[in-house]
């Protein structure tokens, strides 16, 4: 059953990677504050429905015990959202999605676990694979970096293209580590609880962000944010999908769910007309390559 919820989550969050880059496409400043309010309301009304259907009840200190992992996710995705204004600069979705590798080290390194060698070939590809798709784009982009590499400005701009998808890196590794301890090694809380935890954590963000933005006196409406929508839809069904795989097997999910970003780049070649070169398609097979195993394995 983890391995299908593993899955889901894959292609769930590669489609709302899609709709990202759709609703991130004006740059304005305060993109990256709305997207994440809009997640936000999505994942409070999911997680109400959940429990009332489910009967399922939380209490306060299910939250604060699940705070710690809230952080790193929240912290990570609203960093990534604000790295999407500066997208045609950056190598933003592969390197962040390197994340679910290095998750599965930490697992294995700290809970010495052992696989057989088709486990540790899987991860070898996938992680061969998002670095190939790293540095295909940063010398896909090479030339608008030392067009605007005089001035200091833009310097700063894509220094910032290069830190953001570093520290999503990190602080997505380190909330998937978390979750591995909390759902699976340990068992520290249950995967119902989890979810409701960070949905509800999810929507406290967005309603003081809202706040914050009706202060600045800047305009939001949900309606007229249908790409952020759609984004948001897709971001929680893979958030609900996602507690259940990590709860099966944190250390097999997380690289799958980690490389959504090839799931992306194929629907951004589709729906949005990119173009994929030939080491490209390359990377997005040894990834692919990579999950089919883990997925065949199912260890």
């Amino acid at each position: 059953m983890w391995i299908l919820c593993t899955l889901l989550t894959f292609i769930c969050w590669g489609t709302a990677d899609l709709f990202y880059k759709i609703g991130n496409r004006g740059k304005e400043d305060n993109n990256h504050l709305k997207t994440g309010i809009m997640v936000g309301i999505v994942m409070g009304i999911h997680a109400t429905i959940f429990m009332i259907l489910k009967h399922v009840s939380i209490d306060l200190m299910d939250i604060i015990k699940y705070l710690p992992v809230s952080f790193f996710y929240i912290s990570s995705m609203v960093i990534g959202y604000k790295g999407l204004k500066y997208l045609e600069l950056s190598i933003s979705s592969p390197v962040q999605n390197s994340s679910g590798v290095i998750t599965a080290l930490l697992l294995i390194l700290f809970f010495k676990e052992k696989f057989e060698m088709p486990f540790y070939i899987a991860v070898f590809l996938i992680f061969i694979g998002i670095f190939v798709l790293s540095i295909v784009e940063l010398q896909k982009n090479k030339e608008e970096r030392i067009k605007y590499r005089k001035n200091n400005t833009v310097r700063k701009v894509i220094t910032l293209t290069i830190l953001f998808p570093i520290v999503y890196c990190i602080l997505d590794g380190m909330g998937t580590f978390l979750d591995g301890i909390y759902l699976d090694k340990l068992s520290l809380i249950n995967e119902d609880s989890a979810l409701i935890a960070y949905e509800y954590t999810f929507a406290l963000y967005a309603l003081f962000t809202y706040i914050y933005l009706k202060k600045k006196k800047q305009s939001f409406q949900i309606f007229h944010e249908k790409s952020k929508l759609w984004a948001a839809i897709f971001e929680t069904g893979g958030q609900f999908f996602y507690v259940y795989a990590m709860s099966g097997n944190a250390t097999v999910s997380a690289p799958i769910v980690g490389s959504y970003c090839v799931l992306s780049m194929i629907l951004s070649r589709i729906v949005l007309k990119e173009k994929l070169s030939k080491i490209e398609y390359l990377g997005i097979f040894l990834v692919l390559t990579g999950v089919i195993i883990l997925a065949v394995l199912d260890v």
